[in-house]
């Protein structure tokens, strides 16, 4: 239950309003998750729910607004739920009584399949009469599962196929375990200045070394002012890393330190292959070269939090950029949810480790940026490009 969400299975369930949608969840979760009511609209914002869905593992499941909202606000809903597609693993199509049009069902279902997202049928209300399932199936050309939210009926089943429409492989990607051996020595350098979280590591730190130990290395974990120490020990000791992982803004002073026949990357380097294309990562960074005087800079981040003084995402990064570039640039900074759709007006984007995206929802930013002709590139690859060493912190990754 401590899995990471975006590390977790992503199920959105979509259908119409007063469908049983959230009372669906309740029945496949076996708890009050969703708040339910028989007036339609109930549900306004996507709502997510953690848990254990067995024999798949770690699950979120969505529970979204109606597709068939109605006014001004309602279209606000109906485009938010539009925009879990873009983190959606897996789609639950529910269908419900009364049945006398589906052209709405069609559309999203056509969407879900252009997005190659697998989709389970459901039929919800089965305890309200005999339901035309096979009618609806046929005309949608998808198999219905039929289900009372309500009493229970049908929901193993429904979990059964849920269990065989998950997409293969999803679960198993790997940070870094098929790049080292048993018992190799992993060293991460892991500074912690005034951005770092008190008391604890960041999430893609935590990731990486439970990524060595799952693998049966043994990870040494160090500061960067202990790192010579730590160099001059295993030295002593006739040991060496057989990896050296750090995180991004520490590359110069890092590389020096490990010299230059140590493999070295970094976490946000590390986190952009596991979740994302890190070839078209590494292309993107090659395009600040190309920048010029009032071009325009997406920074992207996943997560929002309050910016402290020295914020990478709204000093330094802008800093590095224009150093790198030698141009007078604009910089625009999303985080959270408000990455833009229309990325045209910008001539690169870069983008955070995105620790807190599954790989469903980091794709769809990188696809959307390479389908508008737009470079993008992540934080961590920048600083490699930056520090001379991009090259031999991606060797063996792409």
């Amino acid at each position: 239950m401590d899995t990471p969400k975006a590390n977790r299975l992503h199920i959105a369930i979509f259908g119409r309003r007063n469908a049983g949608k959230s009372s669906l969840i309740n029945a496949l979760t076996g708890q009050d998750a969703a708040l339910v009511s028989s007036e339609p609209g109930t549900t306004t914002d996507p709502v997510m729910k953690a848990m254990e869905l067995l024999p798949i593992g770690p699950v979120v499941f969505i529970d979204t607004a109606g597709i068939d909202d109605q006014g001004e606000l309602g279209q606000l809903r109906v485009e938010r739920t539009r925009r879990v597609l873009d983190r959606t693993d897996l789609a639950l199509l529910v269908v419900s009584p009364p049945v006398t049009d589906l052209s709405m069902e069609e559309g999203w279902l056509a969407e879900l399949r252009g997005r190659g997202i697998p989709v389970v049928g459901v039929f919800n209300k089965s305890d309200q009469g005999e339901l035309p399932v096979q009618w609806v199936s046929g005309r949608l050309g998808l198999r219905l599962t039929p289900v009372s939210a309500l009493t229970g009926d049908g929901i193993q089943e429904l979990k059964a196929a849920i269990q065989e429409a998950v997409p293969e492989g999803w679960e198993m990607r790997t940070i870094l375990g098929d790049l080292m051996e048993a018992e190799d020595l992993v060293l991460l350098v892991a500074p912690q200045d005034v951005q770092a979280p008190k008391g604890r590591l960041i999430l893609p730190q935590v990731q990486v070394m439970r990524d060595v130990l799952d693998h049966d290395g043994v990870a040494m974990m160090v500061k960067t002012g202990e790192l010579r120490g730590a160099m001059e020990l295993l030295e002593a000791a006739g040991r060496r890393p057989d990896l050296v992982v750090t995180d991004s803004q520490v590359f110069h002073l890092v590389k020096d330190l490990v010299g230059p026949d140590v493999r070295l990357t970094s976490f946000s380097i590390l986190m952009a292959r596991y979740k994302g294309d890190l070839r078209t990562l590494v292309e993107g960074a090659r395009a600040v070269d190309r920048l010029v005087d009032g071009d325009v800079v997406l920074i992207a981040e996943a997560c929002t939090h309050h910016p402290l003084e020295g914020d990478i995402g709204r000093e330094k990064l802008p800093a590095l950029i224009s150093e790198m570039s030698r141009a007078r640039l604009e910089f625009r900074v999303v985080a959270g949810n408000d990455f833009p759709r229309d990325l045209k007006g910008f001539s690169l984007v870069v983008h955070c480790g995105g620790c807190m995206l599954n790989r469903k929802h980091m794709m769809s930013r990188i696809m959307a940026a390479r389908s508008q002709g737009v470079p993008i590139t992540n934080y961590g690859v920048l600083f490699a490009k930056r520090s001379g060493i991009l090259d031999r912190a991606v060797v063996g990754l792409i």
